[in-house]
């Protein structure tokens, strides 16, 4: 069975970082590609940062600079280290896998983010 579970998320003032973690179990996870996305209320979900199985990086534009993403096969985990956190980042962030060139072959349930003062 696969779960896919994000932690890490809260309240942070602006200016101030999180770091969210992803633990994908029940998957290949070292030839799987794992993407945060990211959904704030009345907008569409965004692809926030991916990394391939070869640790390929890529990221919004919004948060090039800012965030990091990264991954530990030993621990099937993925994190998102968030830096210089805007309001505008608050949103709840999902965690992706995916095989081949998808990100989006499963899912787990999100993590709420909010940056206010």
């Amino acid at each position: 069975q696969v779960q896919v579970v994000e932690s890490g998320g809260g309240l942070v003032q602006p200016g101030g970082s999180l770091r969210l973690s992803c633990e994908a179990t029940g998957i290949i996870f070292r030839i799987a590609n794992m993407g945060w996305y990211r959904q704030a209320p009345g907008k569409q979900r965004e692809l926030v940062a991916s990394i391939t199985s070869d640790e390929a990086t890529d990221y919004a534009d919004s948060v090039k600079g800012r965030f990091a993403i990264s991954r530990d096969n030993a621990w099937n985990a993925v994190y998102l280290q968030m830096n210089s956190l805007k309001p505008e980042d608050t949103a709840v962030y999902y965690c992706s896998a995916g095989y081949g060139s998808r990100l989006q072959d499963y899912w787990g349930q999100g993590t709420q983010v909010t940056v206010s003062s």
